[in-house]
């Protein structure tokens, strides 16, 4: 069984507008990395209309930048897993709606997904996390406090997390880069 890997952006005062992080060369790097590694990528229907209204133009673009490329044209081609309610027809390549009861979908995925399943959604992690599902969390903190939302795990948990530190590496861009297991 895959570890379910729950990795975003989010600034020094938790939130998590893409807009807000530091998109350059080491941060497209870093989850390039992560992407990588992973057998998957699990979103629910927002960031997954988001990512697919603009990464595959990019992954088409030879005049992009090389790291947003790079990180495009493997998403192309990476098995992409959504959770929606509303939404039915996923045309992107190798894209795969997760229906039904949430819990037993998403540990499905987890089972059949050795290398692990990289989940990039707030809301969606939120949800996963209330159902004990998220094993580690691979964030990038960016050094910048927004003053606004959305935040992480905005709507609460149950109870506390605890976390066991895996690493922590500051990036050159200020970024630091925090790699946690669940302490269970």
């Amino acid at each position: 069984m895959g570890a379910l890997i729950f990795s975003l952006n989010l600034t020094l005062d938790g939130c998590v507008d893409h807009q807000e992080g530091i998109a350059d060369d080491e941060t497209h790097a870093f989850f390039t990395r992560l992407m990588d590694e992973a057998g998957a990528m699990l979103w629910g229907r927002v960031t997954y209309e988001m990512m697919e209204s603009y990464w595959p133009a990019v992954a088409r673009d030879e005049q992009a930048p090389p790291a947003e490329r790079a990180w495009a044209v493997k998403l192309e081609a990476k098995p992409k897993y959504v959770v929606s309610s509303t939404r039915r027809d996923f045309p992107w390549t190798n894209s795969h709606h997760i229906a039904g009861d949430l819990r037993d979908g998403v540990q499905r995925l987890k089972d059949a997904t050795p290398a692990g399943v990289l989940l990039g959604s707030g809301r969606l992690a939120t949800e996963l996390d209330r159902l004990d599902l998220i094993d580690e969390y691979q964030m990038l903190v960016h050094p910048r406090i927004a003053g606004h939302g959305p935040t992480l795990h905005q709507g609460g948990l149950p109870g506390t997390r605890r976390l066991e530190l895996l690493s922590a590496e500051p990036l050159r861009n200020g970024v630091v880069a925090l790699h946690y297991r669940r302490a269970r």
